[in-house]
């Protein structure tokens, strides 16, 4: 009895003992699981992922309190589905590998950018959001067309290569000349990269959705079609109403106001 006892207690603190791969798989798979849900959050795929983690920890749970058959269905249930949720998630993985191979390590900000939800609180946003809703709101009343994106942690340099590279810091008056219905520059998107201006006349892959109201043009569809691929957002003004559509993760964002728009564009890029 005695035995058994020593035998029990040396397999709890074998269970309970920890090595330094342990601490670098639980930091991995906390990581992984931050990503994932960065890229779902405000979408509809957030309730199946969510439902996805909640059947995943089931089926530990099942294997830890060796629950042979209720495990066994669980875990083909999650091998089987495998296939469905990689069409599922496919807009997601594809943003998923882009933000992985378009990582830049190089610099100290952009390391701790990947990192920051580790901090208490987010790096503040450089961007001049004030000077670019302005410069829409002026553009929407002269029914002046303009597609603007903001980069965020996916870098756009396969788009901006077919444009013209700028590095002009952002202000109202700059937006809107290169707008201007005469202006050289006004076809395309502007890339805005921090509180810079680094492309203009950029082309943008239009998006395939069907869903998409017809009474859009190419403009919301390029817009719809680089958030569907990046985290990037966009901003684009109706050169037929002048209404200003914020779009982020391939979906219309609505809001009330331009100070509610303001407020939602500066959290987005916290």
């Amino acid at each position: 009895m005695l035995i058994l006892q020593k035998h029990l207690r040396l397999d709890f603190l074998n269970f309970l003992e920890f090595k330094i791969t342990d601490v670098i798989d639980i930091f991995l798979v906390a990581a992984l699981l931050y990503y994932v849900y960065k890229l779902v959050k405000g979408t509809v795929a957030i309730n199946i992922f969510i439902g996805i983690v909640i059947v995943w920890a089931l089926w530990k749970l099942t294997e830890l309190l060796q629950m042979k058959m209720i495990s066994s269905m669980v875990g083909g249930f999650m091998s089987i589905g495998l296939i469905a949720l990689v069409i599922v998630f496919q807009q997601e993985i594809r943003k998923f590998l882009l933000m992985i191979g378009s990582t830049n390590f190089a610099t100290k900000r952009g390391f701790i950018r990947h990192f920051k939800f580790l901090r208490q609180e987010a790096l503040p946003s450089e961007t001049d959001v004030e000077a670019i809703i302005a410069a829409c709101k002026n553009m929407g009343m002269s029914k002046t067309g303009a597609l603007i994106v903001i980069e965020r942690t996916n870098s756009l340099d396969f788009v901006k290569a077919t444009g013209d590279k700028m590095s002009i810091e952002v202000n109202q008056p700059i937006l809107e000349s290169i707008f201007f219905k005469n202006s050289p520059l006004h076809d395309g998107a502007a890339i805005i990269q921090d509180n810079y201006i680094t492309a203009t006349r950029v082309i943008l892959p239009v998006s395939n959705e069907r869903n998409i109201p017809l009474r859009f043009g190419l403009r919301h569809r390029a817009a719809v079609g680089i958030t569907e691929k990046t985290d990037a957002i966009c901003l684009v003004v109706s050169e037929e109403t002048g209404l200003i559509s914020y779009i982020k993760n391939g979906e219309f964002v609505l809001y009330k106001s331009l100070e509610e728009l303001t407020e939602k564009i500066k959290k987005d890029l916290a």
